[in-house]
């Protein structure tokens, strides 16, 4: 029998999902809710795979809205996941649950996972393929991208200490950028001290250089 948590979490879900689809406010967050409530995940009956196995999917069913059900974000400041490392988006969601990276709809969807679903979560999105795209002419590589292939690796297509860049959206990288430089987001002191010493244009240069990958 199916927890009698699943049907009010999933009927939330898809509201949301319907809510992220309607909004695209300017600064890329889809606000779903006015205040950052944490979600108490819905959970399988202890020692049904098959239920929580369909409740994970029905969970992740929501990532689409922003993500894209092919691994192309419907929006372009949301980044893409699929393909990405595995320890980075573990990583994500871990901080979004304790508060220590802020997004209102990601806070929501990482507090509606369970530990054990937050690894899952993490595997399935990883093991997808990188979205494929049409080849573009090769740019050159402004000399301040020599600094992010220290941990994002020489073709920042990322590694276990750092993420892939290589191909990602220029809307998301540039915005992430200004984040750190701007103290809005926090949850890498690294990230945060080498963007603080990049002006705007260098950042611009470095989102349009490595989105173009």
């Amino acid at each position: 029998m199916i927890n009698n948590r699943f049907p009010t979490v999933f009927d939330g879900l898809v509201v949301l999902a319907t809510l992220a689809a309607l909004a695209a406010p300017a600064n890329g967050a889809v606000t779903a809710a006015a205040a950052h409530a944490a979600e108490r995940p819905a959970l399988a009956t202890p020692g049904n795979a098959a239920e929580a196995e369909a409740i994970l999917g029905a969970k992740l069913l929501v990532c689409n809205t922003c993500h894209g059900d092919n691994g192309v974000p419907r929006s372009a400041v949301a980044p893409i996941i699929w393909g990405q490392q595995e320890n980075y988006l573990l990583k994500q969601m871990h901080d979004f649950q304790s508060g220590d990276r802020d997004n209102e709809v990601m806070v929501w969807m990482a507090t509606a996972l369970s530990q054990a679903e937050l690894g899952s979560a993490a595997a399935y999105f990883a093991k997808k393929n990188w979205p494929a795209r049409s080849a573009s002419a090769a740019a050159s590589a402004p000399a301040i991208v020599a600094v992010c292939q220290a941990c994002h690796q020489p073709n920042l297509a990322g590694g276990v200490p750092a993420p892939r860049l290589a191909g990602q959206r220029y809307e998301y990288l540039v915005e992430a950028m200004r984040r750190y430089a701007e103290g809005e987001r926090t949850n890498n002191a690294e990230m945060v001290n080498i963007m603080k010493a990049l002006s705007p244009a260098e950042r611009d240069a470095m989102a349009h250089y490595i989105a173009g990958l």
